[in-house]
């Protein structure tokens, strides 16, 4: 009977040992191949949401040549027009300068408090202005307004040199930063929109300039919404107030209006990125060489109330809905400790949020190793058989490869089990 057993365990552990060769030189393949199928599906749900904004294009009266509609926080267009040809963007530019400023602040580069020394070639600049003087000196803070709220050529030419040296220097950093937000249609060659040759944005990079903008810095909107204010000038002929009044009258002009910025040139024509919140959702809507003020403001209200009409948000907050342990194979754990990288929202246009919406976890990871901040799994959100998008699951903490000794102490374990 002895024996009997030992040659059982011995099977038992050849057998083990053949299913743990087959399933490691499979491991890769599988993964990978779960990976493609899954790009293919989100491949297919975004053509089919870009096929449904070319059809919202007739409900709208669009006369401005250039427009997208995106919501917030999902980063979901929800109608455009012309949105990835390159436009001349005016002072929307300055969302970028606005951004790079903010991000100096965050790094600790700058404070609030900070001076920043005005040269001969940022008092220089012409257009919109609030006229300061070379070796002026003015804080960040009132920079920024200068910057947002009047949409000073002066300042934001002043604020550039002051975080990279020079304005070239600047506008290298710009056009990084662009390209690393992944704006296609843009190149820019200042930093406040003055014309200037191959100086581009599309629609579509200005929407995605500003939810970059927002997420990241809301307290962009402390100085948006300023309607009026005044800085002082402090120069050599003394001290005198100059009063700031903001160039975006579509905050006085919308419910829920809070920003972002407006931009004209005779050549560029009345461009603007706004954006209103209503009932807890934030819409961003560009509009890019409107012939008039009249219609840029027409243009982003028509936009702007359709999305909210339109819109119906599902968000799930709970992605793995409290299970954050996942089986993996072949570990010297059976199971490994995730989490969802980040909730999942989806916004609905003309009503299709009624069905129900289905989750499903994926396993993209089925085996040891596991390390710390991989990406194991994704949980699927699909309506009937429409894929409308996934969340990464990461590992919390690794899981190392089960050694042939684990194995083998696995199996003699449930050996002594079952005697």
């Amino acid at each position: 009977m002895k024996k009997k057993s030992i040659i059982c365990l011995i099977l038992a552990l050849c057998l083990s040992f053949q299913s743990f060769c087959v399933v490691y030189a499979t491991e890769a393949s599988t993964t990978t191949e779960v990976q493609k199928d899954l790009s293919e599906e989100l491949d297919e749900a975004q053509e089919s949401e870009t096929e449904q904004n070319a059809t919202n294009q007739s409900v709208l009266d669009i006369q401005s040549p250039s427009v997208v509609l995106m919501e917030l926080n999902s980063g979901q267009i929800l109608y455009e027009k012309e949105g990835e040809t390159a436009r001349k963007p005016a002072s929307v530019t300055k969302l970028m300068t606005m951004l790079l400023a903010f991000e100096a602040l965050d790094s600790g580069q700058l404070t609030l408090e900070s001076n920043v020394v005005v040269s001969a070639h940022a008092a220089s600049m012409g257009g919109s202005q609030v006229f300061l003087e070379e070796n002026e000196q003015q804080t960040v803070h009132d920079m920024l307004k200068c910057i947002i709220v009047s949409s000073a050529n002066d300042a934001a030419v002043a604020m550039g040199e002051t975080i990279a040296g020079s304005e070239e220097g600047f506008v290298q950093m710009m056009n990084d930063r662009a390209k690393a937000l992944g704006m296609k249609q843009t190149n820019f060659a200042n930093a406040c929109g003055l014309e200037a040759e191959g100086h581009v944005m599309s629609a579509k990079d200005i929407a995605i300039l500003s939810r970059e903008l927002l997420l990241h810095h809301p307290e962009v909107l402390d100085y948006t919404t300023i309607w009026m204010d005044t800085i002082i000038h402090k120069t050599n002929k003394g001290e005198s107030e100059f009063g700031l009044a903001n160039t975006n009258k579509f905050l006085k002009k919308y419910e829920g209006a809070n920003g972002l910025k407006t931009g004209y040139t005779s050549a560029a024509g009345f461009s603007m990125s706004a954006t209103a919140t209503r009932n807890g959702t934030t819409l961003i809507a560009v509009v890019m060489g409107s012939e008039t003020k009249d219609i840029r403001y027409a243009d982003a209200a028509k936009l702007l109330d359709y999305g909210f009409a339109n819109c119906s948000i599902y968000e799930d907050n709970k992605v793995l809905d409290g299970d954050n342990q996942l089986s993996i194979k072949a570990g010297t754990e059976e199971t490994v400790t995730v989490k969802a990288e980040n909730t999942f929202r989806h916004v609905f246009v003309g009503g299709k949020g009624d069905e129900e919406v289905e989750k499903e976890i994926v396993m993209l990871k089925e085996e040891a190793p596991v390390k710390k901040g991989e990406i194991v799994a994704k949980v699927e959100y699909k309506q009937g058989d429409k894929l409308l998008g996934s969340v990464d699951v990461i590992a919390v903490k690794e899981v190392k490869k089960a050694k042939y000794y684990h194995t083998f102490q696995k199996l003699f374990y449930q050996f002594l089990q079952l005697k």
